[in-house]
């Protein structure tokens, strides 16, 4: 790389920070990245640092020794993060979103990436001390949430099926009990896709009784794998909490009626704010 401006440098290097989250980055790569001494690279991530802190952007944490450098943490704050739910709600909130039956719309808001980066981002700060290996989600709608967080914790995705693929080789399948309608189902993952004894976050666009993430969660018994937490976008009010199968979880909405006949659709943040 050309010599840089201390100017351009420290654009350059906040990318390469922003580009790699929960990455630990010597100052020797700086170094010589940039051609520039420590002590001026340490001066520019002392800018860099200070920027995030004060912009909400997340930290820059600074380990010291011969093996430390500095590892960028994204993370949302508390205020922005309320912002971003109620605009969330806004627009779930739009009645023509109410399907037959009394479902709701919301393929074109998970299709959203600012939208889904920005829930990821929130998903982020909230499990960022949790030692997580992997994000699991289901087919199919929970993919987007479940990319956008792993990219936020620069963690691989793996992806549970509901119906086992040739082309994913040997799998472990199981049947769950739908919470909502108490019928059975079956899931599965491929034996390659994870390893014995990871920490799973697990992630999914919506949840109402809790079945399929509680299958989500026998599953990876079958794994010896452990359950490092579980986020989903909006999650539904009108189940009894006695009748919900999960009831450890972050919800950034919770959708609390919707009525077909007047068109009217309530949703709030969810209990993330409510901590």
């Amino acid at each position: 790389m050309k010599k840089l401006k201390r100017s351009e440098r420290l654009v350059d290097m906040t990318q390469y920070l922003l580009s790699e989250p929960h990455t630990l980055i010597s100052l020797t790569t700086f170094a010589e990245r940039y051609g520039a001494a420590k002590s001026s690279i340490s001066e520019d991530l002392a800018i860099i640092k200070e920027v995030f802190e004060d912009e909400g952007m997340g930290e820059l944490q600074t380990l010291a020794g011969a093996a430390g450098g500095v590892k960028y943490i994204p993370k949302l704050r508390k205020d922005h993060a309320l912002s971003f739910a109620q605009e969330l709600c806004h627009k779930l909130q739009q009645s023509d979103r109410i399907l037959p039956g009394g479902y709701l719309y919301m393929s074109d808001l998970l299709g959203e990436p600012s939208l889904m980066n920005e829930a990821g981002k929130i998903f982020a700060t909230v499990f960022a001390d949790c030692d997580i290996d992997v994000v699991m989600t289901v087919e199919t709608k929970g993919i987007p949430l479940a990319y956008a967080t792993a990219a936020q914790l620069n963690l691989p995705v793996v992806l549970v099926r509901r119906d086992h693929q040739v082309t994913e080789g040997s799998a472990v399948s199981i049947n769950y009990v739908s919470g909502s309608h108490k019928s059975i189902h079956t899931m599965s993952l491929s034996r390659r896709a994870l390893k014995e004894r990871s920490r799973v976050l697990i992630v999914d666009d919506f949840m109402k009784a809790g079945g399929t993430i509680q299958g989500m969660v026998d599953l990876l018994a079958e794994f010896n794998a452990e359950v490092a937490g579980v986020g989903v976008l909006l999650e539904s009010g009108a189940v009894e909490s006695e009748e919900r199968l999960l009831q450890d979880y972050i919800s950034l909405a919770r959708l609390s009626d919707v009525d077909s006949k007047s068109k009217m659709i309530t949703v709030n943040p969810g209990n993330y704010f409510e901590k």
